[in-house]
């Protein structure tokens, strides 16, 4: 089917979309898939993985292309350390599936349904929806042993291309990132480790290299060494290094281990029918597991390679703030606190997945809101690339993502908040006189509930508001002649029931009162010096600073009588 109207914007999504098709063929089924290891917290660089199908495939759902977005979770993953902050003792789990390690913390029922409960809750606020497959419930009701077979059976082709890529990798380039070449570290660690005992790469004997591997009968670990294998009878069999259990297993009805990772992975592509899937960059290196699965599929498994987009890395600056992310890494449910899920979306779908970019939750998140909001307003009037962006962060073919039915800017509701202390009725008022009229303190939300976390959880304590609790009267005995009567001025006319217009004349006006001027005159080169030098006394007499919020927004939280107390009235 067409990508859309001739002259319609296109961008990295539509281009995507059009190769997921023309690998499934018109007028077929597109299956697009990700897959993930819940093997620890799963962070916002992680969540590309889940989050780049998902636009394709509603784009294919938009265009009306029958799609499925099948999300493989590796839970049938071994365990492989322990992280810190978990007990020592779970060094016995060591080698064991993720789903059959206890979950530390006892609030799931595995260490693999804690990492993967938290993401799922997040896509759902996210909108994305996808079909999701355990690779242990896959492995152990024999899904797959059809495939097991026929990879056994031809594992000496399966060797061949293993050994021909094995010398290929290549470290992460000089300008790698700290994270990517941890990531890449890791992955490299993990397919090695996956293939066997790295002793054995040296080894002419193709039991070493047999790309099937049990789990332990005894002990249930992976720690096994295949010693035989009868092609009549299918039975393997192997030894335990943790237990020194020596068993069988007949891979004709037993169902007590898995592929190894770079035979498997093809396999799935093949078994799910998979049109496009995208990968990590550590997975298109020369030798990698995209490069090898390229030509198991097709010589094994009789299917072809996906369509794909590589993406790049997800940075994070101010980590050091993440408390509730284990290890400090920051999460989809971290950034939803203080994010809509239509602006979370949008930081994914407006770059190419090639583009790496940087989350960041400090400041930034200020200006990050005041560019989506200018952006919302852009996309009523044209229709272009960024705006095509909004549009596709903003809604999925289910309907449109929550947003305020009356959107407050984020750093309005932030100052509100930082000097409220976090009160939303008192917010809400606030809100109200200050030119934004609403029911009720619904339709603020989900921003406002947004913005008193992130006030609270990511402004540094010395850039926070403190409201003096008492007259600084030492300030005040000692004022000069044109700081007495601003503050005559200004408390004079000051009303008692104030809004936020009329609170702002009284503040910019002051000063031009003090020279001669009326409210409504533009100020001149002196009475700009004079605003100045007047804003900074009153933040000096509110809260003990030179600078803080608006100082309208600031008036108006505290309220006329506890600014007269404060300014000596």
């Amino acid at each position: 089917m067409a990508r859309g109207q001739q002259g319609d914007p296109v961008d990295w999504v539509t281009r995507a979309a059009d190769d997921a098709v023309r690998h499934a063929g018109e007028g077929n089924r597109v299956t697009v898939a990700s897959g993930a290891s819940p093997s620890g917290p799963i962070h916002l660089g992680n969540l590309r993985e889940f989050i780049t199908p998902h636009f394709v495939a509603e784009e294919l759902r938009r265009r009306g292309v029958p799609v499925r977005h099948l999300h493989s979770w590796d839970d049938f993953d071994r365990f492989r350390k322990v992280p810190a902050g978990v007990p020592a003792e779970w060094a016995e789990h060591i080698g064991r599936p993720l789903t059959a390690v206890p979950d530390p913390w006892e609030c799931h029922a595995s260490w693999a349904e804690h990492f993967k409960a938290p993401l799922q809750e997040s896509l759902r606020e996210l909108g994305v929806e996808m079909e999701e497959v355990s690779q242990t419930e896959m492995y152990t009701s024999g899904a797959y042993r059809d495939q097991v077979l026929l990879a056994v059976s031809r594992r000496d082709e399966i060797e061949a291309v293993l050994a021909k890529h094995r010398t290929k990798r290549v470290a992460p380039a000089d300008d790698a990132s700290e994270q990517e070449a941890a990531d890449l570290a890791d992955s490299v660690a993990n397919e090695d480790d996956e293939e066997g005992d790295p002793s054995a790469a040296a080894s002419a004997d193709a039991i070493a290299r047999f790309p099937y591997r049990p789990y332990c009968r005894e002990c249930g670990r992976d720690t096994v060494t295949t010693t035989a294998y009868d092609d009549a009878t299918t039975t393997l069999s192997y030894t335990c290094s943790s237990c020194g259990f020596e068993g069988t297993t007949d891979l004709s009805t037993d169902t007590d281990g898995k592929l190894v990772w770079k035979v498997d992975w093809p396999m799935r592509w093949a078994y799910e029918s998979v049109n496009f899937e995208p990968a990590g960059r550590d997975h298109m290196t020369p030798g990698s597991s995209y490069t090898v699965g390229t030509e198991l599929v097709s010589s094994i498994f009789d299917w072809r390679a996906p369509a794909r987009v590589i993406y790049a890395f997800v940075g994070f600056a101010g980590v050091q703030k993440m408390s509730s992310s284990a290890g400090g890494v920051p999460t989809a449910t971290d950034a939803l606190r203080i994010l809509e899920s239509p602006m979370l979306r949008w930081l994914y779908v407006r770059r190419a997945p090639t583009q790496a970019f940087d989350i960041d939750f400090g400041a930034s998140v200020v200006r990050l809101y005041d560019e989506w909001d200018a952006l919302g307003r852009k996309a009523a009037e044209k229709s272009d690339v960024a705006t095509l962006a909004w549009q596709r962060a903003s809604s999925t073919a289910a309907g449109t993502l929550p947003t305020p039915a009356v959107p407050v800017p984020f750093r309005t509701l932030s100052s509100v908040a930082d000097v409220t202390a976090g009160s939303a009725e008192l917010i809400s008022r606030i809100i109200e006189s200050s030119g934004f009229p609403h029911d009720s303190v619904d339709d603020l939300e989900p921003r406002l509930t947004k913005a008193m976390q992130w006030t609270a959880e990511h402004v540094p304590a010395d850039e926070r508001t403190n409201v003096r609790s008492a007259p600084d009267t030492e300030r005040l005995s000692s004022l000069t002649e044109d700081e007495e009567l601003w503050l005559r001025i200004f408390l004079d006319r000051l009303p008692a029931e104030p809004d936020l217009d009329s609170v702002t004349a009284v503040v910019y006006g002051t000063p031009k009162v003090a020279r001669g001027l009326g409210f409504e005159d533009a100020p001149t080169d002196q009475v700009k010096a004079d605003q100045k030098d007047f804003f900074r006394l009153l933040y000096n007499l509110l809260v003990s600073a030179d600078r803080g919020p608006r100082l309208p927004t600031l008036v108006l939280a505290l309220g006329t009588e506890k600014v007269r107390h404060l300014l000596g009235a």
